[in-house]
């Protein structure tokens, strides 16, 4: 004789059919001693019954005319708990693994995310591995959990489309790292990592949805691919950030200074080895003579000027600068170029706009002239692609990365946000103070 199933909801209502023998004529079917909602005798052998509600083991009896008798017991069974084990959400394609832990899953049959059936394995009676299937679009779903005890829901589970990225701002910053930028796009509430250059970000934190705020490591000079992992997958944006280097100053011959100048930054000559003036002039950083880090300087140097070279003019130049506004773009000019005055430039409200000025000969200020940046314009994304040699005048206020093909003279009393970058001269310097501004 046997009771098939033997467990079921304590809310009645289960199908379970009895064997044994002779059950024509039966009367009564008892779990426990309730009556059972309903039964029906298919042959001598088999009675099919439909369980009341009841609570923990109880004996199954059935009365015929010849007498009464237990076929055996059914157990009834609490219905099931269940919470979700972070994280609450994943991608919309599936595949990844969830934990439910709680009580009376051990008889699981059936795990649902929203109207999806899932694959999943009992690992005991408080706790089931689920393979979360895939869903049709994102979004948040309920999770059902059906046992011989009854049926659990309402525990949420949210699909995520991949994060995307739009901007990283500031888009350039020191190769050595450490500087904030912050990272735009959509789906970044369950942000998992941020790296530059495949190198991971020592601290980030989730500002919201469309933003992120994270620290930058160390990396390589030139650009790298900037990644963002959620829950949801990885969205990555091509050379999305430049590392710029660490120098101010830096001359393919020599570098020769008078007076108390004062560089900020790195200052070094490569392939030349003649470096003078230091004292009396002052350097906050490292002086590089033909090393390993001049080398990869002066490297890194002719890339960015051949790169320069290479980019499409929007718009040509006059003679002299002063007096223009410039927004963003690539300028051209096929010869020499003054500025006599001052120079605007409006980044119009974006951090990350960029000015190219390509001169195909000489650069040289009048005294006093200057290069003002407004509007969200920063130094580091300007560069002057000088043909030949630039000259900053007495006094000029100068913005801007200069990269000379051959020299870089900086007379008295000039004030330069930026660098001097020359390639095959020298850099001159004379009591001028030169800050790289990242």
């Amino acid at each position: 004789m046997a009771v098939i199933p033997n467990q079921g909801s304590t809310g009645g209502g289960d199908a379970v059919t009895l064997t044994g023998r002779r059950f024509t004529g039966t009367t009564s079917v008892l779990y426990g001693i309730r009556r059972a909602a309903s039964f029906t005798v298919l042959t001598d052998s088999a009675t099919a019954t439909v369980t009341p509600s009841g609570h923990g083991p109880v004996p199954v009896s059935v009365t015929t005319p010849g007498g009464t008798g237990v076929v055996g017991s059914f157990y009834y069974l609490p219905p099931p708990s269940f919470r979700l084990a972070p994280p609450p959400a994943g991608p919309v394609a599936g595949g990844n693994t969830a934990i439910l832990t709680g009580l009376g899953l051990y008889t699981t049959y059936e795990v649902r995310f929203g109207t999806q059936a899932a694959s999943f394995t009992v690992d005991s009676d408080g706790r089931l591995t689920v393979i979360v299937p895939a869903a049709a679009f994102a979004g948040p779903v309920s999770i059902s959990v059906r046992t011989r005890g009854g049926t659990a829901d309402g525990v949420v589970y949210t699909y995520l489309d991949p994060p995307s990225l739009t901007v990283v701002t500031p888009d350039k910053g020191p190769v050595d790292g450490g500087n904030l930028v912050v990272i735009t796009g959509t789906g970044f509430s369950y942000t998992t990592g941020v790296s530059f250059g495949g190198a991971p970000s020592p601290s980030w934190r989730i500002a919201s949805d469309t933003e992120i705020h994270a620290l930058l490591p160390a990396g390589e000079l030139g650009p790298v691919d900037v990644s963002v992992t959620t829950l949801g997958g990885t969205a990555t944006a091509s050379d999305a950030y430049t590392y710029l280097g660490r120098f101010a100053v830096l001359g393919g011959a020599s570098v020769t200074n008078t007076g108390p100048s004062q560089i900020t930054g790195d200052l070094g000559v490569s392939p030349g080895v003649s470096v003078t003036g230091f004292p009396p002039g002052q350097v906050q950083g490292t002086i590089h003579i033909a090393d390993a880090d001049a080398l990869e300087a002066h490297t890194d140097l002719i890339a960015t000027y051949d790169a320069a070279v290479a980019r499409i003019p929007d718009s040509g130049l006059p003679g002299d600068l002063g007096g223009l506004t410039l927004n963003p773009g690539v300028y051209n000019s096929l010869s020499s170029l003054d500025l006599t005055g001052t120079l605007t430039l409006d980044a119009q409200g974006d951090g990350n706009a960029e000015w190219v000025l390509q001169i195909g000969s000489t650069l040289t200020t009048a005294t006093a002239s200057r290069v003002l940046l407004v509007n969200g314009a920063a130094a580091r994304n300007v560069i002057w692609q000088i043909g030949s040699s630039a000259t900053l005048g007495t006094d000029t206020a100068f913005a801007g990365r200069i990269l000379a093909l051959t020299s870089i003279t900086v007379t008295a009393g000039v004030l330069l946000s930026g660098q001097a970058l020359a390639i095959n001269g020298s850099v001159t310097l004379d009591t001028d103070t030169v800050t790289r501004p990242w």
